[in-house]
């Protein structure tokens, strides 16, 4: 069975895009998809700062365009992102709550519910009250969940999950690896992972 590696943070709508049809490609090509919750911050700060340059001083052409581009792909996925009020968003709680998700069996739900209260309604999932009312939509209890997330297991995982990614030739999110060295980067390289896959049946 292939490998399907997705890394992700759910600060990012390219993602949330990616996310809600990685688990169909995974299906379709009989893959073994292998959820990698990272820190984006942590990879733009070691390898892809610049990020931070075109944040601040955005090209207006390509900011309107990119904003289109966006509601283009959410349309034809049926998905509803807005553009919340607070980005970027500090997702190192949210992003270590997706571990404890993922011990507790519910990662792909979980991360559901995240980039839904964040990109669809304008939650901010910074916030400790926030992150635990997504947690227990899923699921899980609330105290066990905050306790969770405070763990230096999980935060030394997030850790090590961001490091890999940055190892491995990453620079952003999602990014995704097919049969464990052939890497792919955004939700419209969908396309080439899926011919990828296809090649190792």
């Amino acid at each position: 069975m292939t490998r399907l590696e997705f890394f992700f943070d759910c600060g990012s709508p390219w993602t949330y895009l990616a996310f809600d049809q990685i688990e169909d490609v995974a299906t379709e090509a009989g893959a073994e998809l292998v959820w990698r919750p990272i820190l984006v911050g942590g990879v733009f700060n070691e390898v892809n700062r610049e990020v931070y340059e075109a944040r601040a001083n955005p090209n207006p052409r390509r900011a309107r365009y990119h904003a289109k581009d966006l509601q283009d792909w959410a349309r034809l996925y049926g998905l509803e992102i807005g553009w919340p009020t607070v980005f970027p968003v500090n997702s190192v709680k949210a992003m270590r709550g997706a571990l404890v998700a993922q011990d507790a069996s519910c990662l792909p739900a979980y991360a559901r519910a995240v980039f839904e209260c964040y990109w669809g309604a304008d939650g901010d999932i910074s916030q400790d009250d926030v992150i635990a009312d997504v947690a227990a939509g899923v699921g899980l209890d609330r105290a066990d969940f905050l306790e969770g997330i405070s763990k230096p297991a999980i935060k030394e995982r997030l850790r090590a999950n961001t490091q890999e990614l940055v190892d491995r030739g990453g620079f952003g999110s999602p990014t995704i690896f097919v049969a464990g060295d052939d890497m792919f980067f955004g939700n419209d390289r969908l396309p080439l992972v899926r011919a990828a896959l296809a090649r190792h049946v």
